[in-house]
């Protein structure tokens, strides 16, 4: 409970240029880390025996993304770290993986409950966090161009999703059977709270995600309540219908347009097409990880330099499973696919086993669902995307745990669950805290470079020294590089009239990266070019974009 909410609000400012994805990295790192290693000295066998084909599904995802690093011509650090600004490489995927083992591993009724409960906490904290920067202002001293609350995301789109997620839990919370008034009226003025809070982020997939999980909430609530299937299924046509017209009106069709549509909608289905495009023209490995924007110009259709416009680019595709399909090519989607439908499956079994209404697993299977909701519009951002995997993890276990089954190996290890874990401590040979511990400690020593990186280049950037700049850019396993700052450096060091280290620094970016247009364009306008440099940079400034007739002016993302 307390690593999940914990990578969900961690946020670090004025230690890194990027207060948010290196952070949540390095916390997924010890969260990931200790959760499966504690998982796997409980029982590592009973895990296998119980989920194998969640396993089987989950390390052929994993291959697929090897795959993509593997076949892809993208930086190295890239692939393995992400793209600045993003970190979703394969690190961050093979650690969500990590935690989706770990949450397979759940075995009582407690633990689940405390997925829910953290889930609320970080709601909670997020909710008093917008809420004082609605009253007093931001104390977190990052840039804001979007004027509006961030919450520890440090975007409203995804603060908005997230806050969608946190009232349609406390919804199905407050209205479970059994709850005192005085907790269902605070958790009442909570949802209120959160309800102007989702408004004031301005996000669609805030009101969208929080929309559909109210509804959810009413349908097992209804399900509940009456014993004719009537209501329940009139009930469940409705929203079919409101949700139908909902949709049309996001894409500009039906009496619901002027309400629902954006023009970030249009946008997002450009960003779409140019997914498609990647898994098209690489349909077995994809781009490679984390390196959408790398082939954004290139493969963006015809009508996207009209809208959003030439100079408007994207480095992910706006969409979880469409990133899955840009990256991978098909054989990631599908295995990203088939691990989501092992989820419904689960879901669908407890759903028809019971019409009680039962916070603990319809908490867990509401945030599931708007989470993929969100995905649908949204990038794969660690804090958000946590609980997409753990989430799942969690329901498989959760429908394991609540089957009722003849099979004497199952009672066995129902009925003996506390021996069977003894003897997993006894053979493992230290507490489950010291495992914990150890866990977190690899877990932190994969996840920690990007921050020791960013790190380092900020503490460089503030001291004003130029050789401690230059030492900055020096790269070592703690001090991996990327395209964006070998183009920032030389940008910096050009605009103080330092020209050969800027010439030198562009030179390394196109080296490091050829494909990252940025790079060459810091080669064309430094000083010290040659004409032979500037003449590459323009050819491969074409090659990148070629269809763009303005490829001199200053991008916009």
């Amino acid at each position: 409970m307390v690593g999940s909410a914990f990578v969900t609000i961690l946020v670090a400012w004025g230690t890194v240029t990027d207060p948010v994805n290196v952070t949540k990295l390095l916390a997924l790192g010890a969260v990931a880390g200790a959760g499966v290693a504690i998982a796997i000295s409980f029982g590592a066998k009973r895990i296998w025996l119980e989920h194998k084909g969640a396993l089987v599904a989950l390390i052929i995802f994993l291959a697929t993304v090897l795959n993509s690093v593997v076949q892809s011509e993208a930086p190295l650090t890239q692939l393995i770290y992400g793209a600045y600004g993003r970190n979703s490489g394969l690190v961050t995927y093979l650690l969500l993986a990590l935690l989706f083992v770990a949450t397979l591993g759940l075995s009582n009724k407690l633990s689940f409950l405390k997925i829910s409960y953290g889930l609320l906490a970080a709601g909670l904290i997020n909710c008093i966090y917008s809420l004082w920067v609605v009253t007093f202002g931001d104390f977190i001293g990052w840039t804001n161009p979007y004027g509006n609350i961030l919450g520890t995301f440090g975007n409203p789109n995804f603060v908005g999703a997230f806050l969608g997620i946190f009232a349609s839990v406390l919804f199905a919370y407050l209205v479970q059977p059994k709850v005192s008034i005085l907790i269902r009226s605070i958790s009442s003025v909570i949802l209120l709270i959160t309800f102007y809070e989702i408004k004031s982020s301005h996000a669609i997939q805030g009101i969208v995600v929080t929309a559909g999980g109210m509804a959810i909430v009413g349908f097992y609530f209804l399900r509940a309540r009456f014993k004719s299937t009537l209501i329940p299924a009139v009930y469940s046509a409705l929203v079919a219908v409101l949700g139908l017209v909902s949709v049309m009106g996001a894409l500009q069709k039906g009496p619901l347009t002027q309400l629902i549509y954006k023009n970030s909608v249009s946008l997002r289905g450009e960003y779409w097409h140019a997914g498609w495009n990647m898994a098209a023209k690489f349909p077995f490995s994809g781009v490679g990880m984390d390196t959408y924007g790398d082939w954004y110009r290139r493969l963006r259709n015809d009508h996207a330099l009209i809208n959003p416009g030439p100079n408007t680019i994207s480095n992910a595709s706006h969409n979880v499973v469409m990133d899955q399909l840009a990256y991978g090519g098909w054989p990631m989607l599908i295995a990203y696919l088939a691990i989501l439908i092992l989820v419904v499956i689960a879901i669908i079994k407890v759903t028809l086993r019971s019409k009680e209404f039962n916070f603990t697993f319809i908490g867990l299977a509401v945030a599931w669902v708007c989470y993929q909701v969100q995905s649908i519009i949204s990038i794969n951002q660690i804090g958000l995307a946590i609980w997409g995997w753990l989430l799942g993890g969690t329901l498989i276990a959760y429908e394991r745990f609540t089957r009722s089954s003849t099979d004497e190996e199952t009672r066995e290890n129902k009925s003996s669950g506390g021996k069977n874990r003894a003897k997993a401590k006894q053979s493992v040979g230290i507490s489950p805290f010291m495992t914990g511990i150890i866990g977190a400690l690899v877990g932190l020593l994969v996840a920690v470079p990007p921050y020791s990186s960013d790190s380092k280049w900020k503490a460089a950037l503030g001291s004003g020294n130029v050789a401690e700049i230059e030492k900055s850019l020096v790269p070592s396993y703690l001090n991996p590089q990327n395209s964006y700052r070998y183009a920032s450096a030389s940008q910096l060091l050009e605009a103080n009239k330092l020209y050969d280290l800027s010439y030198k620094y562009a030179k390394i970016g196109v080296e490091f990266n050829p494909d990252f247009f940025d790079a060459w364009k810091m080669l064309y306008y430094v000083q010290k070019a040659t004409p032979e440099d500037k003449a590459l940079a323009k050819e491969n400034l074409l090659r990148l974009d070629s269809r763009n007739p303005n490829i001199f002016d200053v991008p916009k993302q």
